[in-house]
């Protein structure tokens, strides 16, 4: 018999691993609470079992409980159900991936086996996810107790678990931000360089999107010094001045986010150069 699970904050995370855990028979979804009974019920509709509740004081005890709540409510929600809740032996894990398990510690003084689990992926379209979620990586640390159940809970929804050192839990969640969220503003500021020299946004994506798959293959592939290309890796300083200068003449924050870039990749070309030497 699967152990019962509690979640606390039914979003697109939370709902997303309820789904696959129930559907997996990994764990038992047994009371919902997200910020309204009817967000909850929703959440419940989606992953095809459990019982939506309107408060902490509904919850009854649970075996593990996910709090799949926003990072700066985590230390909040977890002295809650402290207060609330009888947690002695239970396993409580978030799912921050900027926040280590260290911000559950009410729980673990309660007697909680405390854990984190990260998956890295973007969780725009649970549905979406929920179906291509096998060999998702997801960042894991805590109490030994806790990962002893939480490991093969996981494993069975396909996941492959990465342990992580708790006291690098912000740089960790920081190259998630850089391969994701700031790749897609790099992206943003190619595409409206392409518009600012007269190239229609449809066909300013067609010319941007093989550039950009064709260097992801080539970083993943050969790595990111012997991928790099451009007047950068060529040592063209000068080219590199005249679009600095015309970048900012057209839009100053992108000139200041092309000058930051620049600085950047002349230490990647130095290194990309003293690799070949």
């Amino acid at each position: 018999m699967a152990a019962p699970l509690n979640i606390v904050g039914a979003g697109h995370v939370g709902r997303t691993l309820g789904h696959l855990f129930s559907a997996r028979g990994a764990l038992q979804v047994q009371d919902v609470l997200n910020r309204s009974q009817t967000s909850a019920q929703a959440a419940v509709d989606f992953i095809g079992a459990g019982r939506a509740v309107e408060g902490i004081d509904a919850l009854r005890p649970a075996a593990v409980w996910m709090l799949a709540v926003a990072d700066d409510r985590i230390a909040e929600v977890a002295g809650q159900l402290a207060a609330a809740c009888d947690m002695h032996g239970a396993v409580v894990f978030h799912c921050s991936g900027a926040k280590a398990s260290a911000e559950l510690a009410p729980l673990g003084a309660a007697g909680a086996f405390v854990a984190s689990v990260h998956p890295v992926r973007s969780f725009a379209d649970p549905r979406q996810v929920a179906a291509a979620f096998e060999g998702t990586f997801c960042g894991i640390e805590g109490d030994e107790q806790a990962l002893a159940l939480l490991a093969p809970a996981f494993q069975a929804i396909g996941a492959r678990l990465v342990a992580i050192d708790a006291r690098a839990k912000t740089v960790y969640h920081a190259a998630s931000v850089f391969a994701s969220n700031y790749l897609t503003t790099v992206l943003d500021a190619a595409l409206r360089a392409y518009q600012a020299a007269g190239i229609p946004d449809d066909v300013a994506r067609e010319l941007a999107r093989p550039l950009a798959l064709e260097t992801l293959e080539n970083v993943f592939r050969l790595g990111p010094e012997t991928a790099l290309s451009g007047p950068i890796a060529r040592g063209d300083a000068a080219t590199v001045a005249r679009q600095q200068a015309c970048v900012t003449a057209w839009d100053p924050a992108t000139g200041a986010l092309y000058e930051a870039l620049a600085g950047a990749t002349w230490d990647l070309a130095r290194r990309k150069h003293g690799d070949q030497a």
